[in-house]
């Protein structure tokens, strides 16, 4: 679910136009990048190895202020953390997180409004999962932004774990070091596996 959006897994519209928003975001990821400069020093202070990590999660932190990594599994955490670090330090490239872990009760209220505003819960199905299916739940699931920051996950994210798993949700990451390094096999939606179950013992 992205920011600004309350509705399952919807994202906010993406402009197609180097717009106000598109130089907005430039100027905020600027100095994004030079508060993590200033903020090397104090992270060199208190904890010397772990500097960067520190300086560019605070960064982020400020840049992101409605994101939050709690409830995440602690391997999903760490991985966010490693690859996002690596983003920013070697590529310039920041990753915010909108949505990590969601618990039962918040997942289903998504869930509900997507078949009321859907009309049904196989429609829903194509954008959120209910609390029972949802890795959102696990902890292992992570929406990102902005979108050039998941075109980086997509491209990069298999060193630490981390995939795309929906075609239809740019957005959507899952940590699944299960895998062995191999890409688990990208599903057309989030229903798609309960719909190939069925067909199965139709």
């Amino acid at each position: 679910m992205s920011a600004g959006d309350t509705r399952g897994d919807r994202p906010a519209p993406t402009p197609t136009v180097d717009g106000p928003r598109a130089a907005r975001d430039r100027v905020f990821a600027a100095v994004t990048k030079l508060l993590a400069v200033l903020l090397l020093l104090p992270a060199l202070a208190w904890r010397p190895r772990r500097a960067r990590e520190l300086a560019c999660g605070w960064a982020l932190g400020l840049r992101f202020p409605r994101e939050d990594l709690g409830g995440l599994a602690d391997g999903a955490r760490a991985a966010f953390t490693a690859a996002r670090t690596e983003a920013f330090w070697q590529h310039g490239q920041l990753i915010g997180l909108t949505s990590g872990h969601r618990d039962p009760g918040t997942q289903r209220h998504l869930f509900d409004e997507e078949v009321r505003r859907s009309g049904s819960e196989a429609a829903a199905r194509l954008l959120v999962l209910p609390p029972e299916q949802s890795r959102h739940v696990k902890g292992i699931a992570l929406d990102v932004r902005p979108r050039e920051g998941a075109r980086w996950l997509e491209e990069h994210g298999a060193g630490h774990n981390l995939y795309r798993t929906y075609d239809n949700e740019w957005w959507h990451f899952e940590h699944r070091p299960e895998t062995g390094g191999v890409p688990p096999r990208r599903a057309a939606d989030p229903g798609a596996d309960a719909r190939a179950r069925v067909a199965v013992h139709a």
